[in-house]
């Protein structure tokens, strides 16, 4: 029988008060969510100046500037790397080729500095700078002339791509007639600088219109450019050089030490290359139509085809631009140990996936953020130099470093839930909520999707 005051149906899909989620709770979860990797970095920084020996002037030798600023030199060639990745995965693709680029890149950065004249290096670095020359010009027209569509009447428009292929091929021309100029004494620094990047970006627009137009595993790709385009660095080097040495003053122009100077005394200019991109990438990633399409791309590339987007593009410009910064990388690394070599970037693609996955870029696609990735490039650098200075062996280096990557991911898929954590360790597969629980959570976790 029913009681006085009961109700006659009571709703069985209303979950008790009692079982929805604090506020409070939320907002915690959603601050972690946000500032988890940064608090990581402040602890490791805590603990490495815990832990570090001292000078015989009795300093601190982990918080001294000296230390800061070979930290900084040695994580800024793995972080710019790792912004082209970051928009990359976040498209739920991978490049892992991104290594062999930038071996490729320091070979004709070498070779450019201390071989007037033409030569293997100069034509390949030429012919892959046009292709990307005309590929920027016609993009660029391309996404003026359509916005001019836009914002005209409306009607039938003709497609003229003539007029934007003449200017491309108008501007590869004159570009590539500038740097030929240059090949009989020795190329200076500020043409290297843009015509290696251009070089890379002409490969990685190749991986991704080979994905988008194959119909390929990004995997599959990427692997095969990876083994493809170092065998291209070494055809280029010679069979008999396996090493190109760079001497400013004597064999190369005295510029290339710019890119080896200390700003202030503390910050290498690498660095400052580092910070700039990132600060370009995050703009672009949260400002910018290009970056919502990146992640509505990554979340569902289905939706967004039915919705309109021209999600091949888009991703041939996610590659090519991992590919140019990849062959930038290439450059700084020549500047900074003076050689070039073929595999000099052998498993650097494996520290970009690592730091882009430490700092909270989910490897299905959708998630990520750029100050995560500097949060994951930071880690891994302030983590070798602790472990360095500790005297703690390369090999133990690599297994903390493979145990940070599955502690991450683990992290990434449980949302730092803690009933989820302890169910996924249990074997269980998770904590069963109700729709209005998860509803209620969804605000907590949609600042990840930034």
């Amino acid at each position: 029988m029913l009681k006085a005051n009961e109700p006659a149906h009571k709703s069985t899909h209303e979950p008790a008060l009692d079982t929805l989620p604090d506020p409070r709770q939320r907002r915690l979860r959603a601050w972690l969510t946000n500032v988890k990797y940064y608090l990581g970095l402040i602890v490791l920084i805590a603990l490495g100046a815990l832990t570090s020996p001292h000078a015989a002037d009795g300093s601190n030798i982990f918080l001294s500037a000296a230390n800061f600023s070979d930290v900084f030199r040695q994580v800024a060639n793995v972080g710019v790397m790792s912004v082209g990745m970051t928009l990359v995965i976040i498209t739920a693709g991978i490049d892992l080729s991104v290594g062999s680029v930038m071996g490729f890149g320091s070979v004709l950065t070498a070779i450019l500095l201390t071989t007037p004249g033409s030569n293997t290096a100069s034509w390949t670095a030429l012919g892959l700078d046009a292709v990307s020359i005309f590929i920027i010009v016609c993009g660029v027209g391309g996404l003026l002339a359509r916005r001019k569509r836009a914002k005209g009447a409306s009607g039938v428009h003709v497609r003229r791509h003539g007029p934007r292929m003449a200017v491309g091929f108008v501007c590869a021309l004159l570009a590539c007639a500038y740097a030929w100029h240059q090949l009989p004494v020795k190329v200076s620094l500020w043409t290297v600088l843009w015509m290696v990047p251009l070089a890379g970006l002409a490969i990685g627009a190749l991986n991704g219109w080979i994905i988008t137009r194959g119909r390929m595993q990004p995997f599959i790709v990427t692997l095969a450019a990876m083994v493809g385009v170092m065998g291209v660095a070494r055809l280029v080097a010679g069979q008999d050089t396996a090493v190109y040495s760079i001497y400013s003053g004597s064999n190369a122009t005295t510029d290339i030490e710019l890119l080896r100077a200390l700003l202030f005394g503390v910050v290498p200019v690498p660095t400052l290359f580092f910070v700039v991109i990132a600060l370009i990438a995050d703009f672009v990633l949260n400002r910018t139509v290009f970056g919502k399409y990146l992640y509505a791309i990554g979340g569902n590339e289905k939706c967004a085809r039915i919705s309109g987007l021209k999600v091949d593009r888009n991703k041939i410009a996610a590659y090519a631009i991992s590919g140019m910064l990849s062959a930038l990388v290439g450059v700084l690394y020549a500047a900074q140990y003076r050689q070039g070599k073929a595999d000099a970037g052998v498993g650097w693609e494996l520290d970009a996936i690592a730091a882009v996955v430490i700092g909270g870029t989910s490897l299905m696609g959708g998630v990520g953020r750029i100050a995560g990735t500097v949060a994951g490039v930071l880690i891994f650098g302030f983590l070798g130099n602790i472990l360095l200075l500790n005297n703690i062996d390369s090999n133990t280096q690599l297994v903390m470093k493979g145990l940070i990557i599955v502690v991450a991911v683990f992290l990434q898929q449980t949302r730092m839930d803690p009933r989820t954590m302890f169910a996924r360790l249990g074997g269980r597969k998770g904590v069963t909520t109700s729709p209005a629980q998860r509803q209620a959570s969804s605000s907590g976790s949609a600042a990840e999707k930034r």
